[in-house]
């Protein structure tokens, strides 16, 4: 069952292929997203996610946009096998209004040429006007809490209110309180608060914030924000690439703490993984990686983990993949 399961999955494109272009669309979780009813100056976005399961490297030679109410940006142009890339479209909510739609064309020139389309609508309302357009935490220091602010105001309706707002994260608390109310405007100020116990890790949420307007019920906050780890470690994920069963190779990776610290152990269930680490203080260590493909063909992806010395132990992970491909298939070229 393994085999030809591998074989779906990891393909070496064919001429076939490459004439309908439907390689370069299957990479994609999807092509179509609605915003929905944003609010005027929010900062919304959406990322469009896509994989490279192929065996050979693709390449993003471009984006455009048939419409400046949708900006977009790729994070990663270049993807070799199992590698993940995200093609960012910002909706442009503080110059326009109204229903607003575009198609975004993902140019792909590697490994042959390809077009994709990528598709984005929303209702941008001009009465609702979020200052700043996001809650923006920054760099947070793990075991610190964090607090932003947001204003919200109206204008229109004499009996508008905000009903309360939905937090799906359990680290973040939301404070929403009434201002002013006057001959049709009002305004509110939104408290968003972290917590201490937030893990370390990238914030990434929505705030839905809840209103009487049977036509347009909610809209979205965007909430960010990086909670930074004693210990960061890169690159992460750890890449092994494509190799041949039994195939012996080596890579590295570099730890960095906030101040010197010693590596007191490295643990990783898959007995194939063997490092080399020193024994000394210091504030970065490069850790050498020596990997033994195994025999049978597919994707192994396992599970490092890093621990030290620095307070309560303090420890952090990555993760390693490769593709193990026949040594016929590896040499085979479309």
């Amino acid at each position: 069952m393994w085999r030809p399961l591998v074989a779906a999955l990891l393909l070496t494109l064919s001429a076939s292929s490459v004439s309908a272009q439907q390689w370069a669309t299957k990479m994609f979780e999807t092509t179509e997203h609605d915003f929905g009813t944003v609010a005027r100056g929010a900062k919304i976005e959406y990322r469009f996610k896509f994989t490279n399961s192929y065996k050979e490297d693709v390449h993003v030679a471009s984006v455009r946009t048939s419409c400046n109410c949708t900006t977009p940006t790729v994070t990663k142009d270049l993807l070799k096998t199992w590698e993940t890339g995200e093609i960012v479209a910002a909706f442009n909510t503080a110059s326009f209004l109204g229903q607003r739609s575009a198609t975004l064309t993902v140019t792909i020139d590697q490994p042959f040429f390809a077009e994709v389309q990528l598709h984005i609508k929303g209702y941008i309302r001009s009465d609702i006007v979020v200052t700043p357009g996001e809650i923006d935490f920054g760099t947070v220091d793990v075991g610190q809490p964090a607090e932003q602010k947001l204003s919200i105001t109206y204008a229109g309706r004499g009996d508008w209110k905000l009903m309360g707002v939905k937090v799906a994260n359990p680290m973040l608390e939301v404070e929403l309180t009434e201002k002013s109310r006057m001959a049709g405007q009002v305004s509110y100020e939104l408290f968003a608060r972290l917590k201490k116990e937030a893990p370390a890790g990238y914030v990434k949420e929505e705030l839905i914030l809840m209103t009487n307007d049977v036509k347009a019920p909610e809209f979205p906050i965007c909430v960010e924000g990086l909670v930074a780890s004693e210990l960061s470690i890169s690159p992460s994920p750890l890449a092994l690439g494509n190799l041949e069963p039994g195939q012996k190779i080596e890579k590295k990776f570099v730890v960095k703490g906030k101040k010197p610290f010693r590596i007191t152990d490295i643990i990783c269930a898959d007995e194939r993984f063997e490092f080399e680490i020193t024994d000394a203080a210091k504030p970065m260590h490069l850790v050498k990686v020596f990997f033994t493909a195994p025999l049978e063909p597919g994707k192994v992806t396992s599970a490092i983990k890093i621990l030290t010395d620095l307070n309560d132990n303090a420890a952090s992970e990555l993760t390693a993949h490769a593709q193990v491909i026949p040594a016929t298939a590896s040499k085979t070229r479309p």
